[in-house]
């Protein structure tokens, strides 16, 4: 169940808004931040708050990169599908034509695409591209751009990651 201070600021909201169903977007994301990621009861609690069906909400849920159905990782791992990434694999020779960000990150956390690491740390997701083109290849983790990304400076990533204290890193997922 949604605080009430939550609930009472996105009634609010979607008031002030010329079309409930323009705030979907804005409501999903804040009930997502409440429990971690869009549960059930979440999408639930949304859809009454907007006036919408749960089906058309989940519909719109499932169209967004950032909007989780399943819960996912403390740091979720947003791996830059897009051209220019794909096109600026330099430092990877290290590693062979067939690799790539998505497929190196899963092999050194033991998860396939989607998963999320046994400790509950990383979730990774292939996401369209996220407009760090500069510094391709790129990824974004929990909102935080890195590029360019060779096998080595993933590993740093990674490292500095998991020895973050608890609370350290802002939560964006």
């Amino acid at each position: 169940m949604l605080p009430a201070k939550l609930k009472k600021t996105l009634k609010r909201d979607i008031k002030q808004s010329g079309h409930p169903r323009e705030k979907a977007v804005d409501v999903m994301y804040a009930v997502q931040s409440h429990y971690g990621y869009l549960s059930d009861e979440g999408l639930a609690e949304a859809a009454e708050l907007l006036g919408m069906s749960e089906l058309e909400l989940e519909e719109l849920a499932t169209f967004y990169d950032y909007i989780y159905r399943r819960p996912v990782g403390k740091y979720v791992l947003h791996v830059c599908d897009g051209v220019v990434c794909w096109m600026c694999h330099e430092g990877w020779e290290c590693v062979g034509e067939e690799e790539s960000i998505v497929t190196y990150l899963c092999a050194r956390l033991g998860v396939e695409v989607g998963e999320t690491t046994p400790d509950g740390l990383f979730t990774v997701l292939p996401s369209a591209c996220i407009g760090y083109c500069e510094n391709a290849p790129a990824m974004l983790v929990n909102g935080k751009p890195y590029g360019p990304l060779t096998p080595a400076s993933l590993d740093e990533v990674l490292e500095e990651l998991r020895n973050q204290p608890p609370e350290e890193m802002v939560v964006d997922r």
